[in-house]
């Protein structure tokens, strides 16, 4: 992703860029034959003088005018057809548009190698029963197969968005000055549209120099996947935290090694995916205010987007990474999982015994009864099997094995491996 956003890769997108004008105006007739062909073969990136086109950029404040200087100098006769009708955004909007369709590509493979790690981690814990919790206590059972595949659906979601956004945003830009195309006369949207083919992008049907929402829309995306990425970081650390036990991310002699405390596991990865989400996030913002762009061309809120969009993408590459390697290692406590759905002594599944008890008593009475139940277990210990098991009002219904059935918490999963089920074969369906 580096590469894909590189200085280097940059200035090579706006010679392609050049390129490709030249020989969209040469298919329609505004420029000659012979000076696209000159200007195909001849404009090289090899031949820059770099520091040159440094200096001048910093002077004139973009790069496109110092750079054609020199790809002028470089094509001889055919240079004076270089950048015909153009102006600096045109070039400098569809090469990022180039940037951003590789991005793209890259987030797009990294997500798909995510969902299927997701998958086989829901399914090999599909029945694997867990605390649930809610509000940081211990709630209902849940299955970690069933955490897995709300993980799996979110990056399922993801690649739909992907998919949907790339036409609204990959269309390229040519449409002069004040976006009129003024300067080619009658041959405007006929050399707009041999232009866009020549880079394999959408024709967009208006001039977007100052509406921005196709720039937005991606960063917002990013800002989408790496917040998905943040939840899952923070459920990883939390369960990971010596009181919890349940998860850890993979084994690497020496990764989250502390250097005084030689116990320490940190986890690493998950603390970069959540550091990753909130840099995002703040690039989210920056790119929503940058719509606000004045009349016909911005003076200003335009250079905001070259910080956001490659660190915005950088980031999420590397969140990215870091996802795949910490699930696709992540090692599963399930003794310490069943330990720990076990320290409540059954409390975490009284909602099973006010069910269980409520076609007797009505559903009001039950709950009251078994609050009554779960308070005496809080305060003078046991397990609510017990304290259950010593109430007339619930062994008038209840027998001692109703009563065992109802607090074993394995047995209060709900539907939560019948939707892990659902969540990988839908997930599956959408990858074929």
């Amino acid at each position: 992703m580096r590469e894909v956003f590189s200085d280097r890769t940059l200035i090579a997108r706006y010679i392609q860029v050049e390129i490709a004008l030249a020989k969209a105006e040469a298919r329609c007739g505004v420029i000659p034959a012979e000076a696209a062909e000159q200007i195909a073969a001849r404009c090289s990136i090899d031949a820059l003088d770099f520091e040159l086109l440094r200096r001048e950029t910093d002077n004139v404040g973009y790069p496109i005018l110092p750079l054609v200087h020199q790809l002028v100098k470089q094509c001889g006769e055919a240079g004076r057809y270089i950048h015909w009708g153009a102006t600096t955004q045109d070039i400098m909007d569809t090469a990022d548009v180039l940037r951003v369709r590789a991005g793209l590509d890259v987030i797009e493979a990294e997500i798909g190698a995510l969902r299927q790690i997701l998958a086989e981690l829901a399914t090999k814990h599909r029945d694997t029963p867990m605390a649930g919790r809610t509000h940081l206590q211990q709630a209902l059972p849940v299955t970690f197969g069933y955490k897995a595949a709300i993980w799996l659906a979110m990056f399922d979601r993801h690649a739909e968005r992907l998919r949907q956004l790339r036409p609204r945003v990959l269309v390229g830009e040519f449409a002069g000055a004040a976006g009129t195309l003024a300067s080619l006369g009658e041959r405007g949207l006929e050399v707009q549209q041999a232009f866009c083919e020549e880079l394999g992008l959408g024709v967009p049907v208006t001039t977007w120099h100052v509406a921005r929402d196709g720039f937005a829309e991606v960063v917002n995306f990013l800002g989408l996947v790496t917040g998905s990425l943040g939840k899952i970081a923070y459920d990883i650390m939390l369960m990971a935290s010596t009181e919890f036990g349940e998860v850890y991310e993979p084994f690497v002699k020496g990764r989250g090694a502390s250097s005084t405390m030689p116990q320490k596991r940190n986890p690493i990865s998950s603390e970069l995916m959540l550091a990753a989400s909130k840099g995002v996030r703040q690039h989210a913002g920056l790119m929503l205010d940058a719509m606000i762009h004045d009349l016909e061309r911005a003076t200003g809120p335009w250079h905001a987007e070259w910080m956001a969009i490659p660190e915005s993408f950088v980031l999420t590459a590397g969140s990215l990474h870091q996802a795949k390697f910490a699930l696709g290692g992540l090692i599963v406590d399930e003794a310490r999982m069943r330990q720990n759905l076990a320290l409540s002594n059954g409390l975490i599944v009284a909602e099973a015994v006010m069910m269980g008890l409520a076609p007797f008593t009505g559903r009001d009475e039950a709950h009251d009864l078994v609050y009554d139940v779960c308070r005496e277990v809080n305060e003078q210990g046991g397990t609510l099997a017990d304290a259950l098991a010593r109430h007339p009002e619930v062994t008038r219904h209840l027998d001692r094995a109703a009563i065992d059935r109802l607090t074993d918490p394995a047995n209060y999963l709900g539907m939560a491996p019948q939707m892990v089920d659902r969540a990988v074969a839908a997930s599956r369906r959408q990858a074929s």
